[in-house]
């Protein structure tokens, strides 16, 4: 199915915005104020970004670029003082706020972010089945949808090659004990198994390609084996590995550990800032800016529950052993859709609710009673690893216009529910974008990280005490929260 921008819908009548980190930086550096130059930006409801947008992004990329305070102009002290302040107000912040004042319920807590939305941020890695995939035209030629979930689905496949899929496959690695079939299964990437060991036809690693990234963020060219093994992915029935008794090299992830912090509600007890991104923590002191001047406040103690990449950026006089180990903290790019639907009718008539594409822009879509769609995007370049991949691919999302995300939706939402009546032109009524270039936290896994499982960790060296200041976020491991509360309490 081919369908013009009109008949998507993409004539209608509303403001798309454009606002990148370019014009945002600009009027930081000048002086101006963000705020006012997205005010008069704002679209109507119809479509909305929000996230790691360039207001959001400008100030962090300008002194990671050394130009913040070329234009600054001079700190402006608030003659506010506290127990303590939260940098960052994800769901690590709140959850350090709030365990704070568990322990110190008098104290003055102040939260400071840089969004303009407090403890929402990108989903955190949760295991998800789809019951379809669209096998689509830009892996296949055309578009087909097929459902997993009934009996026979694999001969229904628009390729070849479909045994592997479909039945028992064989001992791959015979006379190698369980241990050595694992270690082997560490040294590959799911596609380089399923190429090289399993011999798999290429249309075969095609489909099997984004199984991992509504999960991860990124495909199966950057997924291990032994973690796809531990998830149970096609291709290992017959390596006789118990699934019960997952290996030493499984991720944290896969083997149940860790996952995103609970955020507690701050029930008015803590001050919070948001679009206000701080700039320099020294000595007592926590500088930030509103969108006009820096501004400063005293602080006794600091939690930075902030991208471990931007803590090098915020703390003079870090060892640079310690700068080093927060720099390798990537985080993977993703992008979350909400559509609302004037009638959902359509993807009820589908009879499936969450569907995997093979290689559109959107490779998830998934039905959310009453009557919304959630899509997500994965644009690290996974063919390049888990960190150069991220970095690539923020870089492209940052440059990915509006306009192109929004006929994404509309053009892969007719292509799946056209064929039961869904009209994109008529049918939607709003679409909200969240684009975070700097969503998932980095996780150690083979084959990429060949220190793990038995370590030292570059987080082991990036984390602790450092003077008044401690570090917590889910960059920094489970638990980091309560931590870095624990060091700065003695």
């Amino acid at each position: 199915m081919s369908l013009s921008s009109r008949d998507l819908g993409m004539d209608l009548p509303i403001t798309r915005r454009d606002f990148f980190d370019g014009i945002a930086v600009g009027c930081v550096i000048a002086g101006g104020t963000p705020g006012k130059a997205e005010a008069a930006a704002d679209p109507p409801a119809a479509f909305t970004v929000r996230g790691d947008t360039g207001e959001a992004l400008s100030v962090p990329h300008a002194l990671r670029d050394g130009r913040f305070w070329e234009h600054a102009g001079p700190e402006v002290p608030t003659g506010e003082s506290y127990d303590l302040v939260v940098v960052g107000g994800g769901r690590s912040g709140v959850s350090a706020a709030s365990e704070w004042l568990r322990r110190h319920p008098r104290d003055r807590v102040l939260v400071l972010d840089n969004h303009d939305e407090l403890g929402v941020r990108a989903p955190a890695r949760r295991r998800v089945r789809a019951d379809a995939v669209m096998c689509d035209a830009a892996s296949y030629g055309t578009d087909t949808l097929v459902r997993t979930s009934s009996p026979g689905w694999a001969e229904r496949l628009p390729f070849s090659g479909r045994e592997l899929l479909r039945d028992d496959p064989p001992d791959w690695f015979p006379g190698l004990s369980a241990e050595d079939k694992q270690e082997r299964l560490a040294g590959l990437t799911y596609s380089e198994f399923l190429r090289e060991v399993c011999g798999a036809h290429p249309d075969v690693e095609r489909f099997c390609r984004t199984m991992s990234s509504p999960e991860w963020g990124y495909d199966t060219r950057a997924f291990g084996a032994i973690d796809a093994w531990g998830t149970g992915y096609p291709g290992f029935g017959g390596l006789g590995l118990d699934r019960e008794k997952l290996s030493r090299f499984n991720s944290p992830t896969v083997r149940g550990q860790g996952g995103p912090p609970q955020a507690l509600a701050l029930d008015g007890r803590a001050r919070v800032r948001l679009s206000s991104p701080v700039v320099s923590v020294r000595d007592g002191v926590v500088a930030y800016f509103d969108g006009h001047r820096v501004m400063t406040v005293g602080a006794q103690a600091v939690i930075l529950a902030c991208w471990s990449a931007v803590v090098p950026y915020l703390v003079p006089g870090l060892p640079d052993g310690r700068r080093a180990a927060l720099r390798q903290a990537v985080r993977v790019p993703l992008v979350e859709a909400a559509v609302r639907l004037r009638d959902p009718g359509a993807w009820r008539r589908l009879g499936v609710r969450r569907v995997r594409w093979t290689g559109a822009y959107w490779c998830w879509c998934e039905f959310t009673p009453p009557d919304g769609v959630r899509l997500l995007a994965t644009p690290c370049r996974s063919e390049l690893g888990p960190v150069a991949g991220s970095v690539a691919g923020r870089r492209e999302l940052f440059a990915t216009s509006y306009e192109m995300l929004e006929h994404t939706v509309r053009d892969q939402l007719a292509r799946l529910l056209g064929p039961v009546g869904f009209d994109p032109g008529g049918d939607i009524a709003a679409i909200t974008v969240h684009r975070w270039g700097h969503a998932l936290p980095p996780e150690y896994c083979r084959p990429w990280h060949a220190f793990y499982p038995d370590g030292p960790f570059p987080s082991d060296a990036a984390r602790g005490r450092f003077g008044r200041i401690a570090i917590a976020g889910s960059d920094a491991g489970p638990g980091s929260e309560v931590r870095a509360v624990e060091e700065l309490s003695r």
